[in-house]
């Protein structure tokens, strides 16, 4: 599966952001996906994840109430609409497909993942 994240940018705290991860390959709803996010220097973070379905979702703590993600089947596209950003939000994110067959559990560690996007740049100003 091919994976191509976009939406980032440069965007003042407080403000918002809406990442999209388009998906080719395979049968889109059969697989979980995530969003991860790495600083330079720091190793790959989990921040959400969601079930093949669209009915599970998981966040990090640290994200949890800002952060929303969502899918679209029909459009084989993952978003990760964010909210009240914080400069410490500031990473490069990296949309992941779950590698095990079925969509039905969360899976929020880096191993679980099999396939990766190319990461989007997000810079949030203090």
């Amino acid at each position: 599966v091919q994976l191509q994240a976009s939406g980032g940018g440069l965007v003042q705290a407080g403000g918002s952001l809406r990442l999209s991860c388009a998906a080719s390959g395979r049968t889109f709803s059969n697989y979980g996906m995530g969003w991860f996010r790495q600083v330079p220097g720091q190793e790959r973070e989990f921040v959400a994840a969601i079930t093949g379905g669209g009915r599970l979702t998981h966040y990090a703590d640290s994200v949890k109430g800002r952060f929303i993600i969502s899918r679209d089947n029909a459009k084989n596209t993952v978003y990760l609409q964010m909210n009240s950003l914080k400069p410490e939000d500031t990473a490069d994110y990296y949309c992941a497909a779950d590698g095990r067959l079925g969509g039905l559990t969360i899976t929020t560690t880096t191993s679980g993942y099999a396939n990766w996007g190319q990461g989007t740049q997000v810079t949030v100003s203090s």
